[in-house]
Order: C-alpha cells, then sequence, then structure tokens
C-alpha cells in the first residue's frame, strides 16, 4: 500500500509576507490605516474578519477609487511582486523534499496551500507552480471582468473544511461541483492522503483550528513566527482577541541550515523511514 505524505502551508506571514498589505501598498492605500483602523471597526460592527477585510478591499474598487477597475489578473500581478519577497530557502525546498521521498519505495508527496489570503495573488507566486492545489479566498467578477463582489471567504475554521478534502482526495474541481462531498462518510483506508501523515505550518493567527485537527489526529504541526512580527495586520488581529497558541514556533527560514528548514526536511524523513519499517515489519 502506497504512502500519500500532504505539506500544507498558510501562505500569509509564512511563506511570504502578508499578501493584502502587498496589494494595498502597490495601489498607493496605507496597510496601518487599513488595518488598524477600517479593518478594526468592521469586525467591531460584527463582520467575519475575513468578510471584513475582503469587502473593505471591494470598497476600494472602482473608478475614482484606489483599486481602480481591479480584475483577477491585477490581483495574480500582485502576487508576482512577492517573489522576491517570499522567505529564504523556499527556492530549494520543494525540490529536497521530492528528492527524499524518492529514495523510498511507493511514497509520494504532495504540497498545498490553505490561506485566508486571495487566492489569486496566490496563484501568481512561484510557489503555485508547486502545489497540488491552492484554497484561499475568492472574489467574483461582473461582465467586463471587474472585481465586484465576495465568492468564497476562507475564514479560520473554514480551512479546516479543506483539510478534509485533502485527507479524502477530493480535488477542487470536485468540491466546486459538489461542496457537500466533504461530508460524505469515507472508509479510513480510502482516504489518500490520512492525517497522521499530514505535515501542517502556518503562523499561529488563523492557524489554530488546523494545528489542533492535526495534531490531535497524529500529524505534525510547525508554527512560523514571522520576521515582521510587529506588522499592522498582526497587531490589529491580536487587539481584536486572537492568540497566538502553535506551540513550536520558527523563524521563516526554509533552507537546510534555517530551523524550521531543517524539521521539515527531518520529519518527512521521519514520516518515510517509519512507514517503510511498517511495511517490512509485516512481511
Amino acid at each position: 500500500m502506497s504512502t500519500n505524505i500532504g505539506l500544507i502551508f498558510d501562505f500569509d506571514d509564512t511563506l511570504a509576507p502578508d499578501s493584502t498589505t502587498q496589494l494595498l501598498r502597490e495601489y498607493g492605500c496605507d496597510p496601518q490605516e487599513f488595518w488598524s483602523a477600517e479593518f478594526s471597526a468592521r469586525v467591531k460592527e460584527g463582520y467575519d474578519p475575513t468578510v471584513a477585510y475582503l469587502s473593505l478591499l471591494l470598497d476600494k474598487v472602482g473608478e475614482d477609487r484606489p483599486f481602480g477597475e481591479l480584475t483577477i489578473e491585477d490581483l495574480e500581478s500582485v502576487g508576482a511582486t512577492l517573489n522576491e519577497m517570499l522567505y529564504p530557502g523556499l527556492s530549494g525546498l520543494f525540490g529536497d523534499i521530492r528528492a527524499i521521498v524518492d529514495e523510498y519505495t511507493d511514497v509520494s508527496v504532495n504540497f498545498y496551500i490553505v490561506s485566508e489570503g486571495l487566492e489569486p495573488i496566490i496563484k501568481g507566486t512561484e510557489i503555485a507552480d508547486h502545489c497540488e492545489a491552492i484554497y484561499g479566498s475568492r472574489l467574483d467578477i461582473d461582465a467586463e471582468g471587474v472585481v465586484n463582489r465576495i465568492q468564497r471567504p476562507i475564514s479560520f475554521t473554514d480551512k479546516t473544511r479543506y483539510l478534509y478534502e485533502i485527507n479524502k482526495g477530493i480535488s477542487p474541481e470536485s468540491a466546486q461541483e459538489n461542496p457537500y462531498r466533504v461530508n460524505t462518510q469515507t472508509d479510513p483506508e480510502d482516504r489518500r492522503i490520512p492525517f497522521e501523515n499530514m505535515i501542517y505550518i502556518g503562523d499561529g493567527i488563523t492557524d489554530i483550528p488546523c494545528f489542533s485537527l492535526i495534531k490531535d489526529r497524529g500529524g505534525r504541526v510547525f508554527g512560523v513566527i514571522n520576521s515582521d512580527d510587529g506588522s499592522a495586520k498582526q497587531r490589529a488581529i491580536r487587539e481584536i482577541g486572537s492568540p497566538r497558541r502553535a506551540g513550536n514556533l520558527n523563524r521563516p527560514s526554509y533552507g537546510e541550515g534555517g530551523r524550521l528548514g531543517s524539521l521539515l526536511r527531518l520529519t518527512i524523513e521521519g514520516i518515510c523511514t517509519d512507514r517503510a519499517i511498517d511495511r517490512l515489519e509485516a512481511l
């Protein structure tokens, strides 16, 4: 029986600086004003945090507004500007992990991103080329291709839904056709990536439900403490009351010499070794 490993990342402040903040800067908006004043005020009005920031972005779309006639292609272009800001060592991490897995028989690894951030921005980065699937918040467009409403917000508790889709092997395309398919009972032996073969990496602010789910089911989790820990977005979220409970916190250094990069490589090696031993003992 083959072993499938899932390496699942948050994006903002985990793989790169906050993507929404970068979007604001690209269009001349003040991130401090957006997060500390506009976002905080909207959350206090009763908005879900993800809906709060997405609706605020839409308020800036349109003629004579900061974003102008913003399109999905524009968002992807913002993602491309993040390539120069990706955290150290990411360029080699994916290849190194694939090389480790290739040393073992009947073992495979896939990479995923599950993020509250805007999916088109993430898909505009070079990281997207390495991912089996990317799950992010989405905006819909009007007949002219201009973003005009919220299509899919992914808040912190919503993230666990996509972990189950990964677990059950439900592709994004299949889930879009039938969003309720994830609730279908599935035999544990038929699940594509068992939770114990999942590794989740997040910054600890919006990832607590994912940390808990994967840890409780035998998987591994790693928390990231951003080098720019005083960012306007992180301060705003903490002031609203979100704790940081990642437990194992690491700087976002993904090279072989970085602590987090070393831990991820060793963890992958350990899973591969454990599964190889299990197969040998079963003979």
